[in-house]
């Protein structure tokens, strides 16, 4: 098998992957290491291993590095598309996490060996970038807007030297007492809701942020997402609310909504930012549909 690594050039764990995984990797499979040197390079990096016919195509970083690798080969014009993987080295690595993957070697030479990759399902989103251009985009774990987008400026611009527990939940902490709840429109076949939202968020996966479980029922297999709205929650009931989430269980509150939908329409009569996977996409308004089975995925 033709295998291409995509590493996040400025991943705390590059020296972890370098002396751990890469050389007992690299002694069973034919292994091309591709390393990222700026932002979005992931994206272009994989792009042109889709062409280059590599057969699998790893992000060794987190879910900002996973969803560029994930863009990057649905990006390609090709009839066969390449399996994608994740080795989790990034802050968060909540989609790693939903699959049940770590940065370990034994693991990841493993599911090479056996090769049963399985269809995975993508996010849809067309939004508009920051120039007012109509854009395309995909995600593979869960895109938000609110709170959401706000946590993944700070985290960009802070330290991450407390580890990623403490940088999520002090970038989440501060965001609250900073971003102000926006009015917005969300409707969706079956389920329709208005109002001031502190996080909406449309997720494949089970959690983003550092395990914030909140969509603990989902299955990135089943061609339904699972959505989560938080009102203009005070801020006492917040931090109790962010334990439960933290610890995957459901919130029972009138201003807390849970629902599963296929697609969802989004829009809002101020500028508001839509996020995905950690990275900043666009503006609304947005609509976002899932593509079921639309990947094959190494899980």
């Amino acid at each position: 098998m033709k295998i291409a690594i995509i590493l996040n050039g400025i991943s705390r764990n590059k020296k972890t992957f370098y002396n751990e995984i890469h050389p007992l990797v690299a002694k069973e499979f034919d292994v091309t290491i591709l390393e990222t040197g700026y932002a979005g390079h992931a994206e272009e990096l994989a792009n042109q291993a889709v062409a280059q016919q590599f057969e699998i195509i790893m992000a060794a970083g987190g879910d900002g590095t996973l969803h560029q690798v994930t863009n990057g080969v649905l990006k390609a014009e090709s009839a066969v598309l390449p399996t994608i993987g994740v080795i989790p080295l990034g802050t968060g690595n909540d989609f790693a996490r939903t699959c049940s993957l770590q940065h370990n070697a034994s693991q990841i030479i493993a599911l090479l060996r056996g090769f049963q990759p399985k269809l995975t399902d993508v996010g849809r989103i067309i939004c508009f970038d920051m120039d007012g251009k109509k854009i395309t985009r995909h995600f593979i774990n869960v895109c938000s807007l609110g709170m959401g987008p706000e946590v993944v400026r700070r985290i960009v611009k802070n330290s991450r030297s407390g580890g990623p527990a403490l940088t999520y939940y002090v970038s989440i902490v501060s965001t609250f007492f900073s971003h102000r709840p926006q009015e917005i429109y969300y409707k969706a076949i079956g389920s329709e809701w208005k109002g001031r939202a502190r996080v909406i968020a449309i997720a494949n996966g089970k959690s983003f942020g550092n395990a914030m479980y909140i969509a603990p029922d989902a299955k990135v297999d089943d061609g339904i997402f699972h959505s989560f709205i938080a009102g203009d929650v005070a801020l006492w009931k917040f931090l109790v609310y962010l334990q439960k989430i933290k610890g995957n269980r459901k919130i029972l509150d009138p201003m807390i909504h849970y629902h599963t939908l296929q697609g969802v329409e989004l829009k809002s009569d101020t500028p508001c930012l839509l996020e995905a996977d950690g990275e900043i996409e666009g503006l609304l308004p947005a609509y976002i549909s899932i593509l079921p089975k639309k990947i094959y995925f190494l899980r």
